[in-house]
């Protein structure tokens, strides 16, 4: 999974992922957004950053990819946007089984967008189960109560497990 800021509804949704992820399923939040610097081709092949070759590696290690991404002025945010930038001339992503979560039902054109994005990078999008759980406007101690509640818990749980069994079976 990818995020970026520690105190925002769609990193609460993703490590509330990690904390519900079924029997035989691991969840691993990527928390390296922030130090990407800002995507170069020429900083590509040897002259590769280490912050970027590390994500590289997590998402090449990854069986899957899990993004929960917010909407800024109708798109998708530009740091996760240069993030997939680093991965766009690398094999990590091509074929790589992902799915979108949400924590914002009025993310409609960065869902879109996002959903674009990685069609065209080669990601496997995996949209047959959706999972979104409105957190939008509410502070952390609302997230934590909403995101604890049994019948959101179990969604999370299922729809990982969802995920995941449909992987196994392509594989």
């Amino acid at each position: 999974m990818l995020n970026l800021r520690a105190v925002s509804t769609n990193s609460a949704l993703i490590a509330a992922l990690a904390q519900n992820a079924p029997p035989g399923c691991r969840v691993t939040v990527y928390d390296g957004l922030g130090r990407l610097p800002i995507f170069n081709p020429d900083d590509e092949g040897e002259q590769t950053p280490a912050e970027a070759l590390a994500l590289i590696d997590a998402v090449s290690d990854a069986d899957d990819v899990i993004v929960s991404c917010p909407e800024y002025a109708h798109g998708v945010p530009g740091g996760l946007k240069n993030t997939l930038d680093w991965l766009v001339s690398r094999d990590a992503a091509v074929g790589k089984s992902a799915m979108l979560v949400h924590a914002s039902p009025r993310s409609l054109f960065a869902r879109a967008a996002l959903a674009e994005i990685m069609r065209t990078m080669s990601f496997a999008l995996y949209e047959d189960v959706a999972l979104e759980i409105p957190l939008l406007g509410k502070k952390p101690p609302e997230v934590e109560k909403i995101l604890a509640e049994p019948a959101n818990r179990r969604a999370m749980r299922e729809t990982v497990q969802v995920f995941a069994d449909c992987i196994r079976r392509q594989t």
